[in-house]
């Protein structure tokens, strides 16, 4: 690939995140679901070592529900991105 495949592919990506995050359904996925309707869910919850920088995908201290998801899908992505394109590097040098 070359670098402006990447850069096309990453601005897609976020615009992605921007538009399409504040629709994500607030409703428990399916596993999360089972777990409440069992009735189990609390024995899972663990406090956890680190907190999240962005608890339930919202980020602190905007008070906007739709931009603040919008944050976090652009710094989700751009993390994911980030950490792959490291990945990519470290495996580029150990291969030659």
């Amino acid at each position: 690939m070359s670098r402006n495949e990447i850069i096309v592919g990453l601005f897609i990506a976020v615009i992605l995140a921007v538009v399409f995050s504040p629709f994500a359904s607030p409703w428990p996925d399916g596993l999360e679901k089972v777990a409440e309707d069992k009735g189990f869910l609390q024995k899972g919850e663990v406090q956890p070592l680190v907190s999240s920088p962005v608890p339930d995908y919202a980020w602190p201290g905007i008070e906007n529900e739709g931009i603040a998801t919008s944050l976090a899908g652009i710094s989700g992505t751009l993390v994911t991105f980030g950490l792959g394109l490291g990945l990519a590097a470290l495996l580029r040098r150990k291969n030659t």
